[in-house]
């Protein structure tokens, strides 16, 4: 099967990923804010992924990808996270520089050099941010996290992934420690909605803020 243009695929990816977070429908809403377009382009484009089968769905009830619309998705999903893990093993780019330049590549790498690259890298499982890569078959292992914000104080785990879409905010994780395979533990929670205070390996507490801690995915 031919592969879908690179807007479709944006669309795609945009749709999976979004379905993520909600677990449930996506609506045209949440897919024109998370691309940053307008509404009414979004609803068009769901509607010709409609037509091509890639959703379905519509209206305020919101939209589901069928099964050629994940697999798709997943397949762009993949190249984007081996391109992030080449850029960081191989290139030596930080982990806040590579999503914005996967975003660009993951549309121009074929499935054979994707696959050379993944032989190349030893096939791994996981990208700089902790993010799962799928299988070249689509399989892609749950995740059964927490968000380090939710844990109550006392509370000990450790960092499996973080949220790559705002390289500032990495920076700061990467600044404090809060990477994936960092042990961590909440010490305090400021009061009205105040800083997360935690240690990071073992060493001195620092204060997380709120959308930081929220980017922070642990497992207990």
């Amino acid at each position: 099967m031919e592969r879908p243009s690179p807007a479709v695929q944006d669309y795609l990816k945009a749709v999976y990923r979004l379905s993520e977070d909600v677990d449930g429908p996506v609506t045209s809403s949440q897919v024109a804010e998370s691309l940053g377009v307008t509404a009414p382009s979004a609803s068009n484009m769901l509607r010709k992924l409609e037509q091509m089968g890639y959703i379905e769905g519509g209206g305020r009830q919101g939209v589901t990808l069928t099964e050629a619309g994940r697999a798709g998705a997943l397949e762009v999903v993949r190249l984007h996270r081996l391109i992030e893990t080449f850029l960081a093993s191989t290139l030596g780019m930080s982990w806040d520089e590579v999503h914005r330049e996967a975003e660009v590549l993951e549309h121009h790498v074929s499935g054979a050099l994707a696959e050379r690259i993944a032989e190349a890298l030893g096939h791994p499982e996981r990208d700089p941010h902790g993010d799962p890569i799928p299988t070249q078959a689509g399989a892609l292992p749950a995740d059964a996290l927490s968000v380090l914000w939710d844990l109550p104080e006392g509370t000990a785990a450790v960092v499996r992934r973080c949220d790559d879409r705002d390289p500032e905010l990495l920076r700061f994780l990467a600044g404090v420690g809060l990477v994936p395979d960092a042990e961590v533990e909440v010490a305090s929670r400021g009061p009205f909605g105040g800083p997360l205070t935690v240690t990071v390996s073992g060493g001195p507490a620092v204060e997380v803020p709120p959308d930081a801690a929220r980017a922070v995915h642990v497992e207990l």
